[in-house]
Formats: C-alpha cells, structure tokens, sequence
C-alpha cells in the first residue's frame, strides 16, 4: 500500500447530487474507508472545488473533488484482472457490449472489491479507457447488481468522451422490460418527476418537490396479469434507481424489489405458488433489454438488444399459468 496515499480528482455527477462527501468518497474512489475519507476531509487532504469541506456536506452535481486518500488495505490491487464468463455481445477497438447477467457487480466499490465487470473485461480487453474513477475505467453508464441486460463500456479515451457526450445530450436510446405488482389500468405514461437520496435511508431514491434531480420516464403495457403487469420502460433521464424509484411511487414495484416496496407487495399475492416463486426469485425482475447509441468511431446508429433471462421467462410462465386475466 503506497503510504503517501492515492491523488483523486473527481466531479460530481448528477446522480449522486446530495449525497454526503464521506459516503461519496468511499463509494467513488473505491479504495477507502468512510473514517479514512472523515479523516481526509477534517484534515484538509480533500477540497470541493478548491476549498476546505466537511464530512457531512452534501455534493452538488459539478463539484470538483480533489486531493490524497489513503488506501485501505483490503482492498490494494482491486483491480486485478479476472477471469469471469461474460456473454459478449460486441467488441470493437473502441467500444465492448455485454450482456450483464443479474448478480454481477458492474465495478468494485464499498464491499464488492473482487469479481466484478470491470476486472472481467480487463482480463478480456487487456485496457479500458483510463477516464473515470479509479476503480471505473470505461464505465460511462450502470446498472444495479440485481438488474440485467445490455451494457456498453469505453476502450478508449475517445470513445468514453463519444459516450458521456451522448448520455449527457440524450442521444443514447435505453429500454427495459420490468415485472410489477398490480395491473396497471393504462396503457401508457409518463412519469417526469424530482428524484433525490431518501431524507432517511441513504442508500434509496425518493420522489420528491424540491431538490431534486428531474428524472423522466415512459412505460407501456406489454402484458397484463391479474396481480402482475409486464411493463417496456424508456427513461430520458440516468438517475440512480430511476425506473424502480419511479415504479414504486406510480403504486407498481418491481417484483422481487425488496428495497423499494416489492417485499410488502409480495405478501399480498393470492396465489401460494406464485408466493413461493417470489420467495425463491434471486433478482428483481428488471432487465435493460435495448441499448442504441452513436458510434464513437464510424458516427453510425448501432442497436443492441438482449432477450429476457431464464429466471425472468421462468416467473412468465409461472403467472400465465396460474394469474392469467
């Protein structure tokens, strides 16, 4: 471990906007501990956009963070390459697509320092764009751990540059498919709210009036169930937890959600079977199912697009059979 500490130089994203600069430390440089970044701060090691802070402020979208942390040991070469068995969709010299499946984690952070994308595709790849936080390279976008689906990663510093550009612009094109409790009455919507960390569990979104990050989503029915409806879902926005933060507050969780409602709605299924085909789901059932973007390199449209998993199919064909309409 390298006794000096590690240089960051972060910006905020808007994402993360309120969140506190300790929590935010720990989760983007992905090498310390909250009481080493506490530490930091108090000891006037890390300045937001050139000045002094505190570990309890709330970062703003565009703040500049930067300064030494010192490396928690348990978590020196987290980097390393792994060997992991990704489903490779795309591969070019600029670009790399998967297909993520649900329980990876797409790069290491508090608690998840081994096994997670980045360190697959650095097997794989060799490099990825150096942009990013340290323990990030090349990852322009995420999904969460239970979520699966298309996923697109920078090799280069051009093509992260192409990536961020389009995601910020809204150029890029993403579409999902989630399962929900309840049968949704229209066909179609619009959910264009305020999205913010939750006033008293940090580690959740909340809808909220003021102070928040605008989040826009669209939903259409693709099927509907007596307790269930398959939704295809396209956010404009990237905010954290977006589309299960948006489900939740429109009154229709995602199944197998348990941070954002699906475990008390769960409860209410009529259906033995299918509570126990819940009980025994793995994931939440939201998989990003379409991803469609510019090239960085040729400035062509290029689509990519992943079919349902099999534990997603499975629940499918559980509820055909016993909550059919």
């Amino acid at each position: 471990m390298n006794e000096a500490g590690r240089l960051i130089d972060l910006v905020v994203p808007d994402s993360e906007s309120g969140t506190r600069l300790d929590l935010y430390l720990v989760r983007h440089a992905g090498f310390v501990s909250r009481e080493g970044a506490k530490k930091a701060i108090k000891e006037r090691k890390i300045l937001v956009n050139g000045r002094p802070s505190k570990p309890s402020y709330l970062v703003k979208e565009g703040d500049v963070i930067r300064g030494v942390l010192q490396e928690k040991a348990d978590v020196t070469g987290a980097l390393s390459p792994e060997p992991l068995p990704l489903n490779f969709l795309h591969e070019d010299s600029q670009i790399v697509v998967v297909d993520k499946p649900a329980g990876l984690v797409v790069h290491p952070g508090a608690g998840n320092y081994e096994g997670t994308l980045v360190q697959g595709l650095l097997y794989h790849c060799g490099t990825l764009a150096p942009q990013g936080t340290p323990l990030r390279p090349g990852i322009v976008h995420r999904l969460d751990k239970e979520t699966s689906g298309v996923l697109v990663v920078a090799k280069t510093a051009e093509a992260y540059a192409s990536l961020v550009r389009q995601f910020k612009e809204g150029g890029i094109e993403k579409r999902y498919h989630a399962l929900v409790y309840g049968s949704v009455k229209k066909d179609s919507g619009l959910i264009d709210t305020g999205i913010n960390r939750h006033p008293v569990d940090r580690k959740k979104m909340a809808v909220v009036a003021e102070g928040g990050r605008r989040a826009i989503t669209l939903w259409k029915v693709i099927a509907r169930f007596k307790e269930f409806s398959l939704l295809e879902v396209e956010i404009k926005t990237g905010r954290t937890h977006q589309i299960r933060t948006h489900l939740s507050y429109m009154g229709h969780p995602v199944v197998g959600d348990v941070t954002y409602g699906g475990k008390k709605r769960a409860k209410t299924i009529l259906d033995a079977r299918v509570r126990s085909g819940i009980q025994k789901l793995k994931r939440h059932l939201l998989h990003a199912s379409f991803l469609s973007f510019e090239h960085p390199l040729t400035g062509k449209r290029v689509s990519f697009g992943s079919p349902l998993p099999g534990e997603f199919e499975g629940f499918l064909d559980l509820i055909s059979e016993k909550n059919s309409m």
